[in-house]
């Protein structure tokens, strides 16, 4: 029996995350969207590329949840989406009411699911999935670290002219201006990044990366990324499905790690069957543990202002 995946939301990161899953042969996929025709049109278009692309898998869409029953695994990607001038937090009350109508009806039809939230801002909205979900904390997820990550690997195997598989990188902290990219723990094929670039470049890479998605939504102006953050949220999911233990950067409920608690954060997880299976606790200097403290007081910031809603 195939493994089913419902994906909340068939805008451009959801539609991506379908078609993705899909072309991996990962699981069913039942696309759910409150625009009528939206994610039945999308779905049934993504079905009819099955002959040509190759895969047999059952994508379907839906205005309401009863079709996805059961699922293995919610990713949720509805939302508003960031227009120029406006910060991920400028969305935080309407898409938390997003989200937490989404999070009802997952858990209510698909009670044993693990929750993938994409939904900015992020670490917020995996805060609203957890109070209102009540699920234990390795199965509320946030999608945030692989992205950023991406994004600053890219800028440096395009700086150094290299492969980009062969740079790794790490990023701690909240999904957004105050994220901590770790120069000292990124590298390319294990050479230290910097030993390949000087501190001036650097620099100028991280920032780049920490303003990846407003980068993209000034081009686009009227969305924001989404094949990016599709692809990203993908290897999520097939981590758990596989039960592949890929160790990823993702947004993680910590309880005392780090010195925070009750704070979804972007830390290094372990992603297998039963979600977050481990969170590993780097040994951070002085300046990184600041920024990191910084980054985690900006999170507590927005879950202060949803507090009296979920009270």
């Amino acid at each position: 029996m195939r493994k089913k995946v419902t994906v909340v939301g068939a805008g451009n990161v959801g539609a991506n995350c379908a078609l993705r899953i899909a072309g991996k042969e990962l699981a069913d996929v039942v696309l759910v969207d409150v625009i009528e025709g939206v994610p039945q049109g999308k779905g049934l278009d993504i079905l009819q590329s099955g002959p040509v692309e190759g895969y047999d898998v059952d994508i379907t869409g839906a205005n309401d949840y009863e079709p996805t029953a059961n699922s293995d695994i919610v990713v949720i990607t509805a939302g508003f989406p960031r227009k120029p001038g406006m910060s991920r937090d400028d969305l935080l009350l309407a898409n938390h009411e997003v989200v937490k109508t989404a999070t009802e009806q997952a858990v209510k039809h698909s009670p044993n699911c693990i929750l993938i939230l994409v939904t900015n801002p992020l670490d917020a909205m995996c805060w609203t999935a957890f109070q209102v979900s009540k699920f234990s904390k390795n199965r509320v997820i946030g999608m945030a670290g692989i992205l950023d990550t991406a994004r600053f690997r890219t800028f440096i195997a395009k700086e150094l002219d290299v492969s980009m598989e062969n740079v790794t990188a790490m990023v701690l902290g909240g999904h957004g201006d105050t994220m901590v990219p770790l120069a000292r723990l990124t590298s390319v094929s294990g050479i230290p990044l910097p030993e390949l670039l000087d501190q001036a470049a650097i620099d100028r890479l991280v920032d780049r990366a920490r303003n990846g998605g407003a980068e993209i939504v000034k081009y686009l102006k009227t969305g924001s990324a989404y094949y990016a953050p599709s692809a990203a949220a993908v290897e999520m999911v097939e981590s758990i499905l596989k039960d592949k233990k890929k160790v990823l950067p993702c947004a993680a409920y910590l309880d005392g790690e780090y010195g925070i608690k009750g704070l979804f954060v972007g830390v290094p997880v372990k992603l297998g069957s039963r979600g977050i299976e481990k969170i590993y606790e780097i040994k951070l200097n002085a300046d990184e543990q600041a920024a990191l403290n910084k980054s985690a007081a900006a999170v507590q910031e927005l879950i202060e202002v949803l507090k009296p809603k979920l009270a």
